[in-house]
């Protein structure tokens, strides 16, 4: 009785943090200029307003009757899926921007490149040494043969190797060694974490034995870490030009056409269109195009306000939204009643989340290697 009601709290404040979240996402729909009322009032002002908002949708689902915890939990398995997919394409991006950036600084300086070399054979080093700890701690001395946990491991060297290799093909036109060895390094991370995520009592969890139940330390610690990566997902998310951004961010083509598209609404208001003030157009095209600014401050402040915003606000609450669902499933064992209070991320389901994200990460991967020349008419940059 006390497993239930403690995974039923969990569940309510998880919900009051995914009401408050999605609102925010919701209101902060389509905001595309620093000039915005929801910019300044919403997103980045009146922050005791807000956390007394918080307070509040965290306190209401205690009123909400249990059938609509119940409905919750489900939505709930299906969100922290999104976010975790939504976490392995902001991994792949980054990995592969590391190494084209480092590949760019290399052609002046060789140094970038022998980098490059090292952290390779750094990645590749660690998920070997990584699998060898498996071997021995999921497969301890006396548990039998731990055919399971054996096979699990040995799929995902083979997983490594599979898309190591097609890395080197010729087929692979974008294809590297290095994010290979990150993206190999993680998926034996997911490995382990699934092996260590299996119940205390199993035989062949060896681990287990040797530590302890997680403690509220161990538990305070992997929320901090989860937060932040959290966090880093927002922003990644919200500024990057190609993954999860607004039409027209500051940089690329699309950062261009909303130029035009701002100043093409000043210029068809006229000069004295904003409140009489003479010249709103140019001065807006200066500031927008990076020109000399008009001494006019309140041509320069609308220019200011028409500027576009440097990520996106609605994305970002909708991150934290979904990462409250994922940290409930973490909480709950992925909504296991068998859950124990002082068991965090512990049990089967656990287990096959984590073993399904390596698999969706590695396939992900591959996709992005074969992509470009299956469809050679796309760009993928």
């Amino acid at each position: 009785m006390d497993k239930w009601f403690g995974q039923q709290a969990v569940y309510r404040v998880s919900m009051g943090n995914f009401l408050f979240f999605g609102c925010m996402s919701l209101a902060l729909l389509g905001v595309k200029h620093r000039g915005d009322k929801r910019d300044a009032y919403l997103h980045h002002g009146h922050p005791l307003a807000k956390l007394g908002l918080w307070l509040l949708f965290t306190c209401l689902p205690f009123l909400f009757p249990n059938e609509v915890l119940n409905v919750y939990s489900w939505a709930a398995r299906v969100g922290s899926g999104v976010f975790l997919i939504i976490q392995m394409i902001i991994l792949l991006d980054f990995v592969q921007c590391w190494n084209d950036s480092w590949a760019a600084n290399g052609e002046e300086d060789e140094r970038w490149l022998y980098g490059l070399m090292g952290l390779t054979v750094v990645g590749y080093g660690g998920t070997l040494t990584l699998a060898g700890l498996m071997y021995a701690w999921f497969k301890p001395a006396g548990a039998g043969s731990c055919s399971l946990n054996i096979g699990l491991i040995t799929l995902t060297l083979l997983l490594v190797v599979a898309f190591s290799v097609l890395s080197l093909a010729p087929l692979a036109r974008q294809g590297s060694i290095f994010p290979s060895s990150v993206i190999g390094l993680y998926a034996a991370y997911l490995c382990f974490s699934a092996l260590q995520s299996e119940p205390r009592d199993y035989a062949c969890n060896g681990l287990a034995h040797r530590l302890t139940a997680a403690s509220g330390g161990t538990l305070a610690l992997g929320m901090v870490v989860t937060l932040a990566s959290v966090v880093y997902a927002a922003f990644r998310a919200g500024s990057n030009t190609s993954l999860f951004t607004l039409d027209g961010s500051e940089d690329g083509e699309g950062g261009s056409a909303q130029r035009q598209a701002l100043l093409a609404d000043v210029e068809g208001t006229g000069s004295a269109g904003l409140d009489g003030v003479p010249d709103v157009a140019e001065a807006t095209r200066e500031a927008v195009t990076g020109g000399a600014p008009k001494p006019d401050a309140a041509a320069a402040a609308r220019a200011e306000a028409l500027a576009p915003v440097s990520y996106n606000y609605s994305f970002f609450h909708l991150i934290f939204a979904l990462a409250s669902m994922y940290i409930a499933m973490l909480m709950t064992g992925w909504g296991s009643v068998a859950q124990d209070k002082d068991r965090i991320d512990v049990g089967w389901a656990s287990v096959w989340v984590k073993l399904g994200a390596q698999w969706v990460t590695g396939l992900l991967y591959m996709w992005t290697l074969l992509a470009p020349a299956l469809f050679p008419d796309r760009d993928f940059s």
